[in-house]
């Protein structure tokens, strides 16, 4: 089943991973660092371990887009009063209820 995911246009090799013992990969993406299994998830359901790789499910799928202000972002004195285009996909790596 999860090589037939890999066919799909959205199903990428993620790029920050690094191999554990057993078939394991660690997801280096968040501050997680989750180690995934073979045919897992990770905690936030975007990273799945397929033999030994890592591959995002989510690459290029868009959940959410908005123009909000520069003095939103951690920029400091970057082009005061001009708009940032922020641009989201699903699901988060956070235990908010």
């Amino acid at each position: 089943m999860t090589e037939k995911l890999l066919e799909k246009p959205w199903v990428k090799k993620a790029l920050l991973q690094e191999p554990v013992k057993g078939g394991k990969v660690r997801c280096k993406t968040c501050e997680r660092r989750c180690t995934i299994s073979d045919g897992e998830y990770g905690f936030c359901k975007t990273r799945i371990n397929v033999n030994g790789t890592l591959y995002t499910i989510v690459y290029g799928d868009i959940s959410s887009m908005s123009a909000n202000p520069i003095e939103k972002k951690p920029l400091f004195h970057f082009w005061p009063g001009s708009v940032a285009l922020t641009v989201g996909t699903w699901s988060c790596n956070f235990t908010c209820p």
